[in-house]
């Protein structure tokens, strides 16, 4: 039935199922006389064996979805694949979504590979509106497709970051509807930004005859996020999200689905990718939905959940505590934000003190903010680069809730966390203490002048 079994299956089972399709490939075959340019030969028999002998990978020179006639158990696990993944995604929430395909990118090439699809539909085109985000490779996908970004800058309501949807309506006044590519607009972010208005921006899409493209890095994993693109697609347009194997499924990086409601549009994107593609990134996610089931990932999605639950409660007594305050960041449905105004007035270096000191302690994934910090990317220039703002108006930690995070995760970053800001704390104030006492020495030295 092409769907993700509702029960998932043991190790030896999908293995045998594996050497199934690896011996419909014409490199497996016992008489195989290969006397072409690509044959599927490997010289390390542990290289053979680490791809479960499926070597010739996916699509054909013309078409990343097409069927090669002498790899058809590589063809088989292709359309599988894409098959099962499209039940997960209409199970996550989007349920009207037609079409999706697995691409050996991650998100920021795949994006890229949607804008270069637009490319032949709209060839005045040149620029993007991009509600801001500080996140590099989304930027780079519109400037890697050769196009300019328009970057609108967020509002604050409360301490959230939001869409400025009267800012992206102006500015496609300002340009004219015919020189847009697309509005490229986020779900899933870090707080205190949240996802962006995707009702609002894909009934602008609509209004305006503009395509829209969704950036869904980690999105699958939050019912809020399909929940905003369901209800996008529905009342407005939304021509294509894009969603990353590695965050979503936990596999290693290397691979991403591009999904959209317009089953033709799709193929014209799987299409556009050049030449054949590495089957690794299909294989790795069709024997971890095989391995889970639907029921399986369904029990990991309500995990994350809890989770977030948990970690929101419990970082916001930590908060407390510390006389710092968890960020109200409500429509931000998997990362949270602390502030850290305390540490940041005591001592401007004493913020990314906190994250050098938390990395040392083997905490990973927490991101620290300071305020003010300009970086440049591409040429653009971005003021308070990582918070999404040219000024927020404190520094803060991130923390998020990702799928298969565990209590013990939590607990420990908890633990290590309290234990880093009162070291902070501590050497902020002494070195305090330190230029007070330097300061007033200053001072009497220059009366004695």
């Amino acid at each position: 039935k092409g769907k993700c079994p509702e029960d998932g299956w043991d190790e030896s089972t999908i293995e045998l199922f594996l050497h199934e399709l690896a011996i419909m490939d014409s490199n497996n075959f016992l008489g195989n006389c290969g006397v072409g340019e690509r044959e599927g030969r490997v010289a390390s028999g542990l290289v053979a064996r680490r791809h479960y002998r499926l070597i010739h990978g996916i699509g054909r020179s013309g078409d990343i979805s097409a069927v090669q006639p002498k790899a058809a158990g590589s063809s088989l696990l292709n359309k599988l694949t894409n098959s099962v993944v499209l039940d997960i995604i209409k199970l996550a929430g989007v349920r009207t979504v037609t079409n999706c395909f697995v691409v050996p990118m991650a998100t920021g090439m795949s994006l890229t590979l949607c804008f270069l699809t637009l490319r032949h539909k709209r060839p005045k085109a040149k620029y993007i509106i991009w509600p801001r985000i500080d996140q590099k490779s989304c930027f780079k996908s519109m400037i890697t497709a050769g196009f300019e970004p328009v970057v609108i800058e967020n509002v604050l309501e409360g301490d959230e970051l939001r869409t400025d949807i009267e800012a992206v309506e102006a500015k496609i006044e300002a340009l004219g509807a015919e020189n847009i590519l697309c509005v490229h607009s986020t779900t899933s972010c870090f707080a205190p930004r949240v996802p962006d208005r995707l009702e609002e921006l894909a009934v602008i899409c609509a209004n305006y005859d503009i395509p829209h493209i969704v950036n869904n890095a980690y999105g699958v994993q939050s019912s809020k996020c399909m929940h905003l693109i369901q209800q996008g697609a529905r009342v407005g347009r939304i021509d294509a999200f894009v969603q990353s194997l590695d965050k979503n499924f936990m596999v290693p990086v290397g691979g991403a689905i591009i999904a959209g409601f317009n089953e033709s549009f799709i193929q014209e994107i799987s299409k556009m990718y050049p030449g054949k593609a590495s089957a690794s990134p299909s294989l790795d996610v069709l024997i971890t939905l095989l391995s889970l089931g639907a029921s399986g990932y369904k029990q990991l999605l309500k995990e994350r959940k809890e989770m977030f639950f948990y970690l929101s409660s419990e970082l916001k007594k930590l908060a407390d505590i510390h006389n710092e305050r968890l960020l109200d960041t409500p429509h931000n449905p998997i990362s949270l934000a602390m502030s850290l105004k305390n540490l940041d007035e005591n001592n401007d270096a004493a913020v990314t003190q906190l994250g050098s000191m938390l990395f040392t302690r083997q905490v990973s994934g927490a991101r620290v903010v300071p305020c003010g910090s300009v970086q440049t990317v591409n040429n653009y220039t971005f003021k308070g680069f990582m918070s999404h703002a040219n000024d927020y108006p404190c520094a803060y930690l991130n923390a998020a809730s990702a799928i298969g995070i565990k209590k013990q995760d939590v607990d420990v970053f908890l633990k290590r966390l309290d234990k880093c800001l009162k070291t902070s704390r501590k050497e902020a104030k002494k070195e305090k203490s330190v230029n007070e006492i330097s300061n007033s020495n200053t001072g009497t030295e220059q009366l004695g002048d």
